[in-house]
Formats: structure tokens, sequence, C-alpha cells
């Protein structure tokens, strides 16, 4: 599938969204609400192959009931942030804006610089230290972040005479669906929950109004029931398989919806009002696809057949969207709720014979030509404290991002040209090579850049694109052999199921 098309499936989920709110009476479809569900993770092929062997029956039913998608794909990145961004804004990160959880910025001012006055360039950070409880390196412990935003994590921007904050909703340079309901129908609820208690403030829009209950939940946060230092993504008990301790922390979000479902606020306090447009995120899967192979984690072979711990998150995924079907059945929700059943991103490589962990040659690569500090202090690693993400970091550095992928910021953009030909005469996987010699990886610059992700020179679209072959993971940690956020099949082919009882099934 061309890019055109799969940015017009995202743009018509977008249009579907709203449309279906505004639906008229004599239309058959009558929905009032809509119900957004992202297991992330989630393939297509993890959808086809378990209806198919008849262990996700929740799942299965609503495949019946409606629309499956079969070509949906993620919008050139799947990092969640552009992930979820496509679905409720409709864009890519050309237009949006949003590359990955941590990026890099020309434009803007370090947190310290409260009258804009000295140099330009800095990370915008979306990941759990934008909470309160990440100010000064500390210890992510409460289940809300801490309450608040961590001051250390929120850039500044010049905008006209002023020196301003750039809080997460402000960075998105496009409108939500929240907000389009909000602006058409003011008295309408909508309620998001998602992984991070702060950093997805900015599914509020740029108004920062969009969303009347966003939920505050940190996954990176310590569980005290558990070992010190464990949060919601590792064991609970240095034996358990990490998957089963973030159930628990999806079982809050589970709560959060079936509260929504029943007129209540996340909290749960009766409102009387479920929300016009809701929605919620998962995360068992996309641990339990992380766990290394040996642990029980991710697939047997490269045909999706999920080992043991995937199978288990499936499984207890679709007896969460059961519980969600029955409670709109209870509250005589079904009829008029449109449900849709999709993925942020996939994961990558599914095949784990065709793992390959790399370590960072790319970085390296970068650091040893003198394209960025050959020490490693660019963006806000290696910052001053030591903490990362405290506010203490380096400006104008340029930054480098790796998973599955590598995106180039260059300290000095204007050597892009030089970098790209040092990074082609070492694509090879032997030696201190980047591993992109396939036919498909690519290594992207230039014009073609520009046109699929935005102008560099504008200050947030990367100066180089690196996708390196199918399996390459720029890491050489042993404790999980999975990532995402590169354009990989794996990464990119998601599930996409919308229904209601008056949708035919197709």
């Amino acid at each position: 599938m061309n890019s055109r098309m799969v940015n017009g499936l995202r743009v018509r989920v977008f249009a579907f969204l709203f449309s279906v709110l505004s639906v008229c009476a004599a239309t058959p479809l009558t929905a009032q609400h809509v119900l957004l569900l992202s297991f992330d993770g989630m393939h297509q092929q993890d959808v086809e192959r378990c209806i198919k062997d008849h262990s996700c029956p929740a799942i299965a039913a609503l495949a019946r009931a409606g629309v499956m998608y079969q070509e949906a794909y993620t919008p050139g990145l799947s990092d969640s942030f552009p992930g979820l961004a496509a679905l409720i804004t409709g864009g890519t990160p050309r237009s949006t804006g949003l590359f990955y959880d941590v990026s890099y910025d020309r434009t803007l001012y370090a947190p310290s610089d409260l009258h804009c006055t000295g140099k330009t360039g800095w990370n915008m950070v979306l990941d759990e230290s934008v909470g309160r409880d990440g100010k000064d390196g500390g210890v992510l412990k409460h289940l809300d972040g801490g309450g608040g935003f961590n001051p250390q994590a929120i850039p500044r921007a010049r905008v006209g005479q002023e020196c301003l904050p750039v809080y997460p909703h402000n960075y998105l340079q496009t409108n939500t669906v929240f907000e389009v309901v909000k602006a058409q129908r003011p008295s309408a609820r909508t309620a998001y929950t998602d992984k991070h208690a702060w950093a997805y403030d900015w599914v509020n829009g740029p108004s920062g109004k969009g969303v009347d209950d966003m939920a505050r939940t940190e996954i990176n946060s310590i569980d005290p029931r558990g070992n010190a230092g464990k949060d919601y993504t590792q064991s609970i008990d240095g034996l358990q398989p990490a998957y089963l301790h973030t159930e628990a922390f999806d079982d809050l979000h589970l709560k959060i919806v079936l509260n929504q479902i029943q007129g209540k606020d996340s909290a749960g306090n009766s409102l009387g009002l479920v929300p016009v447009l809701f929605g919620s995120n998962f995360q068992t899967l996309s641990v339990a696809q992380k766990t290394p192979f040996a642990q029980g984690g991710g697939y047997r072979d490269s045909h999706f057949t999920p080992g043991p711990d995937v199978a288990a998150a499936i499984r207890y995924l679709d007896t969460a969207l059961a519980q969600i079907q029955a409670a709109l059945r209870q509250q005589n929700l079904e009829q008029s709720t449109v449900l849709i059943l999709t993925s942020k991103h996939g994961q990558s490589p599914t095949d784990h014979a065709s793992l390959v962990r790399r370590g960072d040659t790319l970085t390296a690569l970068l650091q040893t030509h003198q394209f960025l500090d050959a020490k490693g202090a660019f963006g806000q690693f290696k910052p001053a404290s030591g903490n990362p993400n405290d506010g203490s970091g380096r400006v104008a550095t340029g930054m480098v991002q790796t998973d599955d992928v590598g995106l180039i910021w260059l300290a000095d953009p204007s050597r892009t040209a030089e970098a790209v030909q040092v990074l082609r005469a070492n694509a090879g996987c032997t030696g201190n090579g980047i591993c992109a010699d396939a036919a498909q990886a690519y290594i992207l610059s230039g014009a073609e850049l520009a046109k699929r992700f935005g102008d560099p020179a504008e200050g947030r679209a990367p100066d180089i694109i690196v996708q390196p072959n199918p399996g390459v993971i720029y890491s050489s940690s042993k404790k999980k052999d999975q990532e995402h956020g590169g354009n990989a099949a794996d990464d990119s082919h998601v599930p996409l199921l919308i229904a209601n009882p008056a949708l035919p099934g197709s």
C-alpha cells in the first residue's frame, strides 16, 4: 500500500470518528457514542490468526458485527505518538509534528530559559518523566505521575513577543477529534486514558480542553504491592511473567472504561452521563511481545504463532473486550455505540530467528565522525546532573533516537549530505555497520524526507531517517526481543475493526 492510500485510510478513520456522532436519525446507523480501544502491539495477523483458531471469541464476534480494514498501517513511523495521532487527527508526523516519545526541535528553548534569550535546540519529552515525580530524576512512585507536570520537562518557545512554556498539548500542530466534538457539541462529554499520566496531555489538542475526563495513569510508576523498584512493565516479584503485572495496570484502564459506560467518571463518581467520545489503551500484549523468547515471550515463528506469554495476553485482551461489550449491553448502549478496535503500532521482529541485535552502531558511527558529540553529550543525554530529562541538558546539540529505526537530528544540519554519505558507506551488517543494506531498508534525507515527514529546516523533522533491515534493533540489551517505532512490516500492519450492530460485517 502506498503512502497516499495509508494516509487516506487514516483520514477516513478520523472522519468516521466524528461522522458517526452527527449522523441523522433517518440513517440506519444512529450511534451516539464512539469508544476507541488500542491494544498496543497487536498486528492484523494476530487478529486473523486468533479468529481462525477460535482463541479470541469476543474479537471474532466484533469482526462479524462490523467492518475489518485488512490493510491498515501506521503513518510512516510506528511509535505510540504518531500512531495515536493518526487515529485522532487523521494526520501523519508531517502534519501533527509528533515523531516519537522523545524527539528534538531546533526552535525550542531550554525549560530554564524563561526569557528565550539563549540558544535553541531542545528535546520535546513525552514519556514518564513529564509527570512531577520525574523532577530531579526522582522515583516515579505515584500512579498519577505525581499529580502534575514536571517543569523541568516543559521547554519554552517564543510566540510573538512572549516566551511561553510548551506543554504537550501546545506541541501538537493539528486539532484532535476530541476538540471537534467539543466545538460542535459543547455539552458532550469526552474521556481518554493512556499509559503515561501527563505525556498524553496532547490528546486534548492545542486548546488543551478536548478531553473532559483525562484519567492520569503512569505505567512506569512503582507498584507498592511489588518488590522495590518494580513498575508495571516488570515482573512484580522477579518470578512471575512481566505481562501479568501489566495486566494489573490494564485492569485499571478496564475499570475506567466500565465506569464511563455506567455513566460515571474515571474515578467512579456518578455523573449520569456517558461520554460521546471516549477511549483507552492496553499494554499487556506489548509487554508480552517484548519479553525475551527464552522466557516465553514473543512468537514462535514467522507465521505469528504466539508464544505462551503472547497467547495469554491475547486471551486477556479478549476477555477485557467481552466485559466491555457486556457492559454496553447491560446499559442498553450496544446499539448506540460504535466500538473501534485497533492498535497504535505493531512490534518487530515477530520471527525471533530474524532478530539482529546490532547495538547502537548508528549512534556510534555518527559520534565517531563528529556529527554528534563524541562522548554522547547531546540532547538530554548525559546532562550536567546525571539525571535524564531534568532540565540540565545541553542546548543546540542535535540528537539521535534509535529503536528499530534511527531518527537523526544533526548538530550541524548543513552536514546532512556528508552524514548520508558516511551512513551509506557503512550500511552493511559487518563490523560497525548500521545494517541498512537490504531491499526493505532505506536512508532517507533531503527532498524525499521533506515530502513525507516535513522540512527539517522548520525545526521538528529529523535531518535523516534510517530504516534498518527487517529484524534489526539498535540495542545490545537482552531484556527485550522486539521493538517498534519504525516502518518495518511487523511494526506497521495493525488491525482496524469498526463495529456496531447496524453495520453489516465485511
